[in-house]
């Protein structure tokens, strides 16, 4: 509760918190409109690789000029501006950063961005959850031992779901289930960037699809998203997936006590302790009324019956047997929001959210049929889409890393729906990312 005056003490005493940023999408740039006019905060650089577009993003977000005039880390030191970049390395390897911002959504250089950030005595928030759900306890372990901080990021669903988990354990509730809301139909698992367009526009507000990535959009729709923030949480919280992944229930956020509990109980769960999806849509495709598609929730189980009597009379959103009850949050501010995670690790020393465990993983379905020697496109492509899946499932099938899954090609022919196998491929054993998976295995798997 007194971040905002940490941040106010450090603005006084000139000596901001100083943030570097490698990438600057949508996410850093909701960020970055916040960060330049929050006191103790000075974006001392931003790499990018396309600094036209960094530029184009950083005048959107209401930045002047005369902030990215500086032509090198030590004039941005001096002058309190911003030293624009293409290269990473730079900015990761400057000693008088204290934290990196990772948020290129890139696995592979999220993996190498955070490690490089780590030797160099810096803290980490990894807004790259691609990269945290292929490596994340082995990135936050390494964190760990060089006395720095790994950390989720606030602001995207994973970390807020994370605080609802550690509110309902502090508080004394058994967790039987967290996650968050999105739209969903089963056809959607088959969606490409060639066909999601027709999807998007039917409730999103955007006239050309090619001020979108729709790769990225895709990978919303198509499952890859949601299974990816799913196996952030549990890897976190320790929870575990559903043996079959996520199912979609549709749900409102009025609903969820009843619909997020296990079978037996007359909800949508194979088990407890488990993390799930809602869908904003009847698998008849009608909307449903109170939808939870931007926000997230955890459901409870009291263990009294005293506190099972305060939950109706508070209206804790208990189911109908009144053995279950809900909290959500109707939605997240993405990366406008960031600045809590910054300023925590920074000043606190403390996370917003840390992958401890491998309890869940995303493995690569085929959309299709693939053939061999195809080159797969990775997360929200034409070929495969990420499904969640317990990890020692997934260790057991050798399975493909949703995240390995980009730019690799198929050494045999795969069938629609099946799981892809590491053997399938030929993968890059030399590739840090690879090497970062392997040592993450070899430590967590137990």
């Amino acid at each position: 509760m007194n971040l905002s005056h940490l941040l106010q003490k450090r603005q006084a005493g000139h000596q901001p918190v100083r943030v570097a940023v490698i990438g600057c999408g949508k996410f850093a740039t909701m960020y970055l409109t916040q960060a330049r006019t929050t006191p103790g905060i000075h974006i001392v650089g931003i790499a990018d690789l396309d600094l036209a577009r960094t530029r184009t993003n950083l005048r959107s977000a209401g930045w002047p000029e005369s902030q990215t005039t500086a032509f090198s880390i030590d004039a941005a030191v001096q002058s309190g501006g911003t030293f624009l970049t293409e290269d990473a390395a730079t900015l990761i390897g400057d000693e008088r950063i204290d934290v990196v911002v990772e948020a290129t959504g890139i696995p592979h250089a999220g993996i190498r961005h955070c490690q490089a950030a780590i030797r160099s005595g810096h803290h980490v928030v990894m807004v790259n959850v691609e990269a945290d759900v292929l490596a994340g306890p082995l990135l936050a372990q390494q964190a760990k031992d060089a006395g720095v901080v790994y950390s989720l990021a606030w602001g995207d669903q994973p970390a807020l779901i994370c605080e609802h988990v550690d509110w309902a354990r502090s508080c004394g509730f058994e967790v039987t289930a967290a996650g968050k809301g999105t739209r969903y139909l089963p056809e959607y698992h088959s969606l490409t960037p060639d066909t999601v367009w027709n999807v998007l526009r039917e409730y999103l507000d955007i006239e050309d699809p090619n001020s979108i990535n729709l790769q990225m959009f895709n990978s919303f729709l198509d499952g890859s998203k949601s299974a990816i923030e799913m196996t952030a949480v549990c890897n976190a919280t320790g929870l575990v997936p559903q043996a079959s992944g996520l199912t979609f229930p549709p749900s409102s956020r009025f609903s969820l006590a009843d619909v997020c509990k296990p079978e037996q109980d007359g909800g949508a769960l194979t088990r407890s302790g488990t993390t799930e999806v809602v869908s904003s849509l009847e698998r008849s495709g009608e909307p449903i009324d109170h939808h939870l598609a931007m926000g997230t929730f955890v459901i409870v189980k009291p263990g009294t019956d005293y506190a099972r009597q305060c939950f109706r009379e508070y209206h804790m959103l208990p189911d109908e047997s009144g053995l279950y009850g809900a909290l959500y949050r109707p939605t997240h501010m993405i990366g406008l929001e960031l600045g809590l995670s910054v300023a925590s690790v920074a000043l606190r020393g403390e996370p917003t959210g840390r992958p401890y465990c491998f309890s869940s993983d995303v493995v690569a379905v085929a959309k299709r049929d693939l053939k061999a020697g195809e080159r797969l496109d990775g997360e929200g492509g034409h070929c495969v889409y990420g499904q969640q899946m317990p990890a020692s499932l997934s260790i057991a099938k050798d399975a493909l890393p949703l995240g390995l899954s980009g730019g690799v090609t198929l050494l045999r022919d795969i069938s629609a729906g099946q799981v892809l196998c590491e053997a399938d491929t030929a993968l890059d054993n030399s590739d840090d990312a690879v090497k970062a998976r392997r040592m993450m295995i070899s430590g967590f798997a137990s």
